[in-house]
């Protein structure tokens, strides 16, 4: 049985009007921002648990031998600025996508629409998916310019939570490493061509070092 890293966010099936969308995204833009003190410490709380079960859980994605060179993981700085509201664009095309993973089997998704949003200043967009097996979690892979030297060549993840709402909240700050990336056991979706960002994204999991890495 092939490893897989299926690790997704549930899919928002509820679809809101443009206007209504845009009302409400400038609302969430309106929020008072988190607190943050509580926002650094609710992270690294975050954090900490992760590394705890990376070294010692018996489903730990990293091999034993490797866990003394990756272990703590590493992180870019906190930046609040990395925490964005979005807004779903749903898609009308069911056409089946087949996504290259680093296994070199495709897996089967379909386009469920883009999460367009902006951060520093500048509009982006990235699509999401729903693997055709698991139609009930959204899927948001990405790369941007750190990709390949600051951060793993074959991109990074980030998990959506499942809202009624199309408004989401997209935490670059939680943005975490495929397991492909600790272990090439594992086969993990690459980003389509449309979610390579063309600006360099210096928050959540970067890269140890290649001499610590292995890499």
């Amino acid at each position: 049985m092939r490893r897989t890293d299926r690790r997704t966010a549930r899919r928002d099936r509820c679809a809101v009007p443009a206007v209504l969308a845009l009302v409400l995204v400038a609302g969430a833009c309106s929020n008072k921002p988190p607190e943050p003190k509580d926002y650094v410490a609710r992270l690294a709380a975050a954090r900490a648990a992760k590394d705890a079960d990376f070294a010692g859980g018996s489903d730990s994605p990293i091999p034993e031998a490797r866990r003394a060179a990756l272990l703590p993981l590493a992180y870019f700085p906190i930046g609040l600025e990395y925490d964005v509201p979005a807004v779903l664009k749903a898609s009308d095309d069911r056409t089946i996508f087949q996504m290259p993973t680093s296994s070199g089997t495709p897996r089967d998704m379909r386009r469920v629409g883009s999460l367009e949003f902006t951060l520093k200043g500048q509009p982006l967009k990235l699509t999401t998916f729903v693997e055709v097996a698991t139609p009930d979690h959204l899927f948001v892979a990405f790369s941007d310019l750190t990709s390949g030297t600051e951060t793993y060549a074959a991109g990074r993840y980030v998990d959506i939570g499942h809202n009624s709402t199309g408004i989401y909240e997209i935490d670059f700050n939680r943005a975490y490493n495929p397991y492909c990336y600790y272990n090439e056991s594992y086969e993990c979706p690459y980003p389509p061509a449309e979610n390579r960002l063309k600006i360099p994204i210096r928050a959540g999991e970067r890269m140890k070092s290649a001499a610590a890495s292995g890499k």
